[in-house]
């Protein structure tokens, strides 16, 4: 893999707008999972989308976080938002608070330190994602462009290594970013996303529902060596709503596809793991579904803060 200068976490970000770097990872054993998101302009927060209602040209810098979800045995979330004076970034670095993400130009280190919500308890330690190769190319999600996602390394993984909880595993791992010039309840309904590994390379699933009544479908083959190629979309597939809140999800296959776990059940969103046909062979998927009008309803608004409390610095 060429090293690169960065991950681009100094770029610009637009006022009411938002970036976010996103990792997923699996351990080979199956018994373990987490996700690592860092926000700029945090999409999901009840405090940046009080700003905008204000302001619609709100200060993105100043409602970062980072999300820690880690699944297993020893599960714990946390999601602190943080002011704009608690965000240092360049190129290769972002830091919010006491977390940080930082690109050498080979591997990607992530060093979490945060406190797990609603029980207080520590989430602290590093993850080591170790892309095959990174890809540059990015998708337009909305026909004006105001929304773009690129699938940075499809093909990567991750070595973990926890103090609190003290943990240790290594498995696939994927990691991708997106970024908007406006709230992503402003232009699209709801969402349904997923990515599935297997030995020549990555399958990604990626369909949203604009607010226009339109469609965005993306199906996509991305390879060890970064190539990115676009494919026929499968059939949609149904699947079960989630238990607790009767989240929707559904999805495509080439075949059937069963709900293997429920990682996440909340109110407007839902992440899963999935068995699949997707370009030929089964495959084990993360799967997301996102609902954005769920999201933007006062009741779930009110109960936000319990999960994403605001930190002074």
């Amino acid at each position: 893999m060429t090293p690169l200068d960065g991950l681009d976490f100094g770029r610009p970000v637009a006022p009411g707008g938002y970036a976010w770097w996103y990792m997923d990872a699996l351990s080979d054993d199956g018994l373990h999972g987490i996700t690592v998101i860092a926000f700029l302009g945090s999409v999901f927060s009840p405090w940046y989308a009080l700003a905008r209602r204000r302001d619609l040209l709100a200060d993105p810098l100043n409602h970062a976080a980072v999300n820690v979800a880690l699944y297993g045995t020893k599960r714990r979330w946390a999601m602190t938002e943080r002011p704009r004076r608690a965000v240092q970034r360049d190129a290769q670095h972002l830091s919010v608070g006491p977390s940080s993400l930082e690109w050498d130009g080979t591997a990607l280190m992530i060093r979490i330190n945060e406190v797990a919500a609603p029980i207080p308890s520590r989430l602290r330690g590093t993850l080591r994602v170790l892309p095959a190769a990174l890809n540059r190319r990015a998708f337009h999600l909305d026909p004006r462009g105001c929304h773009r996602w690129s699938p940075l390394a499809a093909v990567a993984r991750v070595e973990v290594e926890l103090e609190r909880p003290a943990l240790r595993w290594s498995g696939a791992a994927y990691f991708d970013t997106n970024e908007g010039d406006a709230p992503l309840e402003r232009d699209f309904v709801e969402w349904d996303w997923c990515r599935a590994p297997g030995p020549d390379g990555t399958a990604i699933l990626y369909e949203a529902l604009r607010r226009d009544g339109s469609r965005r479908c993306l199906a996509l083959q991305t390879s060890p060596s970064g190539e990115v190629a676009e494919v026929p979309a499968p059939e949609p597939v149904a699947l079960p709503p989630t238990r607790i809140w009767r989240m929707p999800r559904r999805t495509r296959s080439e075949g059937e596809a069963r709900l293997a776990g429920t990682l996440e059940d909340t109110p407007f969103y839902a992440r899963s793991v999935l068995s699949t046909r997707l370009l030929g062979m089964e495959r084990m998927a993360v799967h997301e579904s996102l609902s954005l009008d769920r999201f933007r309803m006062p009741i779930v608004q009110a109960m936000l803060p319990f999960r994403v409390p605001r930190a002074r610095r």
